[in-house]
């Protein structure tokens, strides 16, 4: 991703302590009192989070609340979320979200700002007009993090742990598993719509939504406009149905959950992390179950719970390097699988996007993932990406070769060593899926058609340089040879690698003589708009 996202999380007790300092707030609502708890969850010095709960302690539902209060100089909101808050210098005014509902006797709920400055109890609080008695004392000192928090929260606090489960029993059937990017809504206007018009969701068995971030090691909020905020037209959502201001959910969330109605066979999981957003996983890894935790109460949050059937983990690289370097250990990501399976319980889909590097003593060997396969209903080697124009002047190679072939630049890296290496390492192998990319990687200044040759830097791109969807090369620069199982073309000086319907239909026929699960591939928007590339995997599985 080349944007800057917003990033989320809730911090729960089981990550840091919280002592909340309850106000008597008044109300004409009914007998009794309602309060609330300004908390302070952390404190880095130029900035601060802070949870605010509200708890109706009356005998009767209270319909809205509105709460009045002043920061003292020096500290004020910067982002908030889960109420709508205005200001005027250092007064604030918090009111419920319509989306909320009234609260109930003895119900509670919470939401959350962020403020530049040291954390300060408020003064001079009010609800709903009446007097509060001063503002929260000061909670205890808590570990500083090493970056500010983030901007939104979901405001879910998770349910008792569930007991470790047994281990998951394998699906029927071929897995069809797409990548949806969030992102998509924006320059691609690919949106959920378009899965339904191009016939891809009714050829897929699960679509997985990325990305979640891993921001402080924990789960979080990737995008929260296009997650849960955009507004839809009539003309670009799912069923038809215009988006109104009001309503509870919009943006990707809801419009699944119209696509998920329309096919009630597809499953959808959403996918945590990336190249972009692992780091977090370093952390999360030093406790699994705060991460599990974090995790749960975001994917079960209210708002969307029956949105998502599953989480998916692309941690890029456990205890080697992608575009960080983790030094976790080979024990690392089992323990986290190992924690998620024990949080969401045996029915909830657990599954993982892996390195697909078969070289001897690389990402593969790296870390123990056959430990982590019994809590894992399958196991994703993204066979694809092995070469690329981040070598600027070759030799230009296939990006998924299926097998090796004479001249492959590095030893082990195709998707058959992988494979391989996966099963040989007690991986059954219906629980590996074999990766297709929908897109090409190229170089230019390339003279020789053949691979192997030298370029001068990337060929350039519709939205990066030196990768391209498939949509587009197809026209732009069709194939012209095949080499270890996909194709290549050479287009004036620009070299390119893709998959096409016919390779792909190789690819399938591999993975059923392997007795692989299925298939999988990233991802939707690269396809062309009746789905050329996700109708070869299912005429090849089938």
């Amino acid at each position: 991703m080349k944007r800057s996202l917003r990033r989320a999380l809730w911090a729960t007790g089981a990550v840091v302590a919280l002592v909340a300092a309850a106000m008597p707030l008044a109300t004409a609502s009914a007998a009794g009192s309602v309060t609330a708890t300004f908390t302070k969850v952390q404190d880095w010095g130029t900035g601060h989070e802070t949870k605010v709960t509200v708890t109706n302690g009356t005998g009767a539902s209270v319909d809205t609340w509105r709460i009045e209060f002043d920061l003292p100089a020096g500290t004020t909101i910067s982002t908030f979320w889960d109420a709508d808050v205005t200001s005027s210098g250092n007064h604030y005014v918090a009111v419920k979200k319509s989306w909320a509902g009234p609260l109930a006797p003895g119900a509670s709920f919470s939401w959350g700002y962020n403020g530049t400055g040291g954390y300060a109890a408020p003064l001079n609080c009010t609800v709903n007009g009446g007097s509060c008695a001063g503002g929260g004392t000061p909670p205890p000192t808590t570990t500083p993090p090493t970056t500010a928090p983030p901007t939104t929260a979901p405001p879910t606090t998770p349910p008792p742990t569930t007991p470790p489960p047994t281990t998951p029993p394998p699906s029927g059937g071929k897995k069809i598993v797409g990548y949806f990017a969030e992102w998509g809504v924006y320059a691609r206007n690919y949106h959920v719509k378009n899965v339904h018009t191009s016939g891809s969701a009714a050829k897929m068995t699960h679509l997985l939504y990325a990305f979640g971030n891993t921001s402080g090691g924990r789960c979080s909020i990737g995008d929260s406009y296009a997650d849960y905020d955009k507004a839809y037209t009539a003309a670009d959502s799912v069923d038809g149905v215009a988006d109104t201001w009001d309503q509870p959910l919009r943006g990707n969330f809801n419009q699944l959950r119209k696509l998920k109605k329309m096919y009630p066979n597809l499953k959808v999981i959403w996918s945590f992390g990336g190249w972009t957003w692992s780091a977090g996983f370093t952390q999360a890894a030093q406790n699994p179950a705060a991460f599990a935790d974090s995790c749960y109460a975001l994917v079960k949050d209210p708002r969307w719970a029956d949105v998502f059937d599953g989480i998916d983990i692309d941690w890029e690289y456990p205890n080697a390097c992608g575009l960080q370097c983790d030094a976790s250990g080979p024990n690392a990501f089992k323990n986290v699988i190992s924690a998620l399976r024990t949080r969401f319980g045996s029915s909830f889909l657990v599954t993982a996007a892996i390195t697909a590097d078969g070289s001897s003593g690389g990402k593969i060997d790296a870390t123990d993932y056959a430990g982590a396969a019994p809590n894992l209903n399958w196991i994703m080697p993204m066979t694809y990406d092995y070469f690329g124009a981040w070598a600027a002047q070759g030799p230009t190679a296939p990006h998924s070769p299926l097998t090796s072939y004479t001249g492959i630049p590095q030893q082990g890296f195709w998707a058959d060593a992988a494979i391989q290496k996966l099963k040989s390492k007690g991986i059954p192998s219906d629980k590996l899926l074999l990766g297709i990319g929908f897109y090409g990687r190229g170089w230019t200044g390339v003279t020789q058609t053949a691979p192997g040759g030298t370029a001068t830097g990337a060929a350039p791109g519709t939205y990066e340089q030196g990768i391209e969807d498939y949509k587009v090369l197809k026209n732009t620069c069709p194939a012209t040879g095949t080499v270890a199982g996909t194709a290549y073309a050479k287009c004036g000086s620009n070299w390119w690698s893709y998959d096409t319907p016919a390779t792909i239909g190789g690819k399938m026929t591999y993975a059923k003589n392997q007795g692989l699960g299925g298939a999988f591939f990233w991802e939707l928007s690269g396809d062309t708009s009746n789905g050329e590339l996700i109708s070869a995997i299912k005429g090849g599985l089938g």
